[in-house]
């Protein structure tokens, strides 16, 4: 550390948004930016993806191990049996329903703090059956407020189905094919969890303070909400809407790359190699594309791909938005209700790292470098020019 001549103020090594800053250390998951690898508690995310369900998954990140087939069963009646929400949820759903899904989602669950019986015990056993609670009811918001915003009655959980069918179940009322449901399932197993991103970090720092699970997931979900975090899937879908044909990509990345602008949907913070994620949502894009009649999606996800790959060298790899987007499109989803998707399926994660932070808690306060002047006299207001 030197000293500067204005001031006499410190020099210090700033790391702007604290890259490479490690704050603690985690069991929860494992990335490997160069390498491309990612587990969750020392699973390989490929086995999730290929073998598991979100159920399992998400048992797996609360309880720090894979269940038994009781075990499973158990967790899973708990998650169906946590699906309905109070009445008063709706009424504030109602209330609010002409502003963005993320922040009725951010709201709603807000206020279902006020009926949690176990709000304000922030033991580890008690947060992690908040956090199986969330990872029930958050679903049931987004989807009542699809309803309640096009001015239909919500359709009511379905508890026949899994976790991933009720969520598109709810949607149309109608229960979706295996194929649909299966590939919602491996969409949720892929954005479960992901470390200390912006919204995980911003639920450690809340929980950091002591504040309740309740309050650490809204932070998180106002987090999610900013376009630099969790809109890439939807700007992906508007970047194929304006490509409109195969044919075009190549010309449109070319634009794109002339002026400067990124690619959606290519790139990561932390990948510098294909992002693990992308190939299980390639498939499904494929024959979705096919199931729903609309192919020319695939086509030109597929020609976008082909355009980029001559910055695959620079560590400009397709990352899980790109395909995930065309997905939620081909589903039925409206696309501001992109990002509270993923939201859906981070619950898990987010209630995993605030556990984390409860096990040996501290107050999460980095700092800042003061740049500014220093020891201005105070001047009278009626002496100020």
């Amino acid at each position: 550390m030197t000293t500067t001549d204005a001031g006499q103020l410190p020099e210090v090594a700033i790391r702007r948004g604290l890259k490479d800053v490690y704050f603690d250390r985690t069991r929860a998951s494992y990335i490997d930016g160069r390498a491309g690898k990612l587990l969750y508690r020392g699973y390989s995310i490929h086995d999730l993806a290929d073998h598991s369900t979100f159920e399992e998954t998400a048992y797996l990140l609360f309880y720090s191990k894979l269940p038994t087939g009781d075990e499973l069963a158990a967790f899973e009646a708990d998650l169906k049996a946590s699906r309905t929400l109070p009445d008063e949820i709706f009424d504030i759903i109602h209330a609010v329903r002409h502003a963005h899904p993320m922040d009725v989602l951010r709201t709603a669950t807000s206020a279902l703090a006020a009926f949690d019986p176990e709000v304000n015990d922030n033991s580890i056993e008690a947060t992690v059956r908040k956090g199986v609670r969330l990872t029930a009811q958050v679903p049931t918001i987004v989807m009542a407020h699809e309803a309640i915003r096009n001015g239909r009655q919500p359709v009511a959980p379905n508890l026949s189905l899994s976790h991933a069918a009720n969520f598109l179940y709810m949607l149309t009322g109608e229960v979706p094919t295996d194929d649909a449901a299966r590939l919602m399932d491996k969409d949720f197993i892929l954005h479960a969890e992901h470390g200390p991103n912006a919204s995980a970090f911003t639920a450690r720092v809340v929980a950091g303070t002591q504040a309740n699970l309740h309050a650490a997931i809204v932070a998180a979900i106002g987090a999610l909400s900013g376009p630099s975090h969790g809109g890439a899937a939807e700007n992906v879908m508007q970047m194929a809407m304006e490509i409109g044909e195969p044919e075009n990509a190549a010309a449109y990345v070319q634009r794109l790359r002339s002026e400067g602008k990124p690619v959606m949907g290519f790139g990561h913070r932390v990948y510098k190699a294909e992002d693990p994620r992308a190939r299980h949502l390639r498939e499904g894009v494929r024959r979705l594309s096919l199931e729903r009649e609309e192919p020319k999606w695939y086509h030109i996800l597929e020609a976008v791909q082909e355009a980029m790959r001559p910055y695959a060298r620079l560590g400009v790899h397709v990352n899980v938005d790109f395909f995930a987007g065309v997905i939620y499109y081909l589903v039925g989803f409206p696309p501001d209700l992109f990002v509270p998707i993923f939201a859906v399926g981070r619950i898990p994660g987010w209630t995993a790292q605030v556990v984390e932070q409860f096990e040996n808690n501290i107050l999460i306060r980095p700092l800042t470098q003061y740049v500014g002047e220093m020891d201005l006299p105070y001047i009278p207001i009626e002496e100020r020019g």
